[in-house]
């Protein structure tokens, strides 16, 4: 079965064409790409972890609904937050976006690319 890129490559604030597709489609698989703060006009969101982390879930929501995917369906999150001080605060909302069922999760503290304050990348299982 070929790979299916889903998405077109996200234009940043300098309105560059990332080289990166937001998800790829293997089988049963979905691999989504890190996805930060950032808003449709390719700006990072201003406010602290809790509103950034808000955005990242939305841009996961957005890019797996390309494959027909939610939430639901992810079976593994890798996160990197800018600073492990802010650990609590982002566990508070990145847990209200799954329910009874918590994915798999990798956390590190990392200097990201960007001015953000959090990274988060999924895989998600969705038979077709």
């Amino acid at each position: 079965m070929p790979l299916e890129y889903l998405g077109a490559p996200p234009v940043a604030s300098d309105r560059q064409a990332r080289p990166f597709s937001p998800a790829v489609r293997a089988g049963d698989f979905i691999y989504v790409s890190g996805q930060v703060p950032a808003n449709a006009d390719g700006e990072i969101v201003v406010g602290g972890i809790e509103a950034q982390t808000r955005q990242v879930m939305e841009n996961l929501k957005k890019v797996l609904a390309l494959a027909g995917a939610t939430l639901d369906d992810v079976c593994k999150s890798t996160v990197w937050l800018h600073d492990a001080r802010d650990f609590g605060a982002f566990n508070r909302i990145y847990m209200s976006y799954f329910g009874e069922n918590k994915p798999a999760r990798s956390t590190t503290e990392a200097r990201l690319m960007v001015d953000a304050k959090v990274e988060i990348d999924v895989v998600a299982y969705k038979p077709k």
